[in-house]
């Protein structure tokens, strides 16, 4: 018998995980070995068809590890207690919400109106990924992707660089005789560590901006001083930008809207066939000319430098982001499916901390600061 009281306590659960539909979003919520373990406590996983092809995973494989292949989302999202993404439901995914159901995923709703409007009226449970802390106070379900996104956004860069992506022409390293390219890196965050290491490890000049002078003293010990640091002031950044052939935007405010470090102003001033990657652009994009692109269509110019703000960047390599995203997120689904969401919600601080709505409410401060909203701290709902 499976269970879909909130109020009690669960001891089977119907997880369900769709596959996605975001622009060329290749990763996927579970992987098989994930269905396994929730298989051999009792739960029931439904696994829409082929949804972890595009990560290297087969529906026999997610079968022999004890899940229910389903032939639609429909069926998936409307027969589960508890539905696992990865990404933020598009609109076509609207029309499944409803009252009692438990969503895991990244949400990002700081720059989404509509869809966190979607969710309250429709009173669903939202648990996102990007706002669970440990007891550490650090960011457990977003480090692995953000990790990826650092070191894919060099990579990417690099590539955009080049004369036929509209770039300066410009290797990243240089060669003998041929000074390398000038990297920015904003944001001394998991992203832009990451970011910096890959840059520095393919012979570009670093300079990384962060308004934090304790994690510059920090980053200047892990690189050995290889890098630049700057202390994050409009005067430093316009500087550091209009002096860079790549530019990375890596801020983070957990749950709210990105703050626009880098200003329309200071695009104007860099130079032509330079490029932009903002990896900020899930939280709204810390550049101000920066808005959502896809895989689709990755790339725009304005006064000819190259912006790349793509929403899921880390879709490009879906076995390595599946990969590493389950690891971090399955200890709480896990948790989630064995003790029911109002029991972990109230049991866990990490997971508490991660609910963005709860049953027509919005919980999540950041969100409610960015979106103007009013709000009311989910341990007050469950009191």
């Amino acid at each position: 018998m499976f269970c879909r009281r909130q109020g009690a306590a669960v001891k089977t659960m119907i997880i369900g995980v769709p596959k996605e539909v975001k622009d060329h979003e290749s990763r996927v919520g579970i992987t098989p070995a994930g269905v396994k373990a929730l298989s051999e406590t009792g739960h029931k996983v439904l696994v829409e068809t082929r949804a972890g092809d595009l990560s290297a995973f087969t529906d026999d494989e997610y079968q022999s590890a004890g899940a229910e292949i389903v032939g639609s989302a429909h069926n998936v999202w409307g027969n589960a207690d508890l539905v696992v993404k990865v990404k933020e439901p598009v609109e076509k995914e609207y029309g499944f919400f409803r009252e009692g159901l438990v969503l895991f995923t990244y949400l990002h709703l700081a720059p989404l109106p509509d869809l966190t409007e979607k969710l309250l009226q429709k009173k669903v449970v939202g648990i996102a990924y990007e706002t669970i802390r440990d007891r550490a106070g650090t960011l457990p379900l977003l480090t692995p992707m953000s990790e990826v996104a650092g070191r894919m956004s060099v990579q990417v860069g690099a590539a955009y660089l080049e004369k036929e992506k509209g770039g300066r022409g410009v290797l990243l390293g240089g060669v003998p005789g041929v000074p390398p390219a000038s990297v920015c890196v904003i944001g001394g965050g998991i992203v832009g560590t990451n970011a910096a290491k890959i840059a520095l490890g393919m012979g570009a000049r670093v300079t990384l901006v962060d308004v934090n002078l304790n994690r510059l003293r920090e980053l200047d010990d892990i690189f050995n001083g290889r890098i630049f640091t700057l202390a994050s002031n409009s005067w430093n950044v316009s500087r550091a930008v209009q002096d860079a052939d790549l530019v990375i935007g890596g801020v983070l405010i957990p749950g709210a809207a990105a703050p626009k470090i880098v200003t329309r102003e200071m695009v104007m001033k860099m130079k032509k066939g330079a490029v932009i990657v903002d990896v900020a652009i899930d939280q709204g994009g810390c550049v101000e000319t920066a808005h959502p692109t896809t895989h689709s269509d990755p790339a725009y110019e304005v006064n000819g430098v190259v912006h790349y703000c793509v929403t899921n960047m880390p879709a490009a390599v879906p076995n390595t982001s599946t990969l590493a995203l389950t690891n971090a997120t399955f200890p709480y689904i896990l948790r989630l499916a064995r003790q029911g969401a109002k029991k972990a919600i109230l049991e866990d601080d990490g997971i508490r901390d991660g609910v963005n709505t709860y049953e027509g409410t919005l919980t999540c401060e950041p969100v409610a600061v960015s979106l103007k909203k009013p709000w009311t701290p989910v341990r007050e709902l469950l009191a």
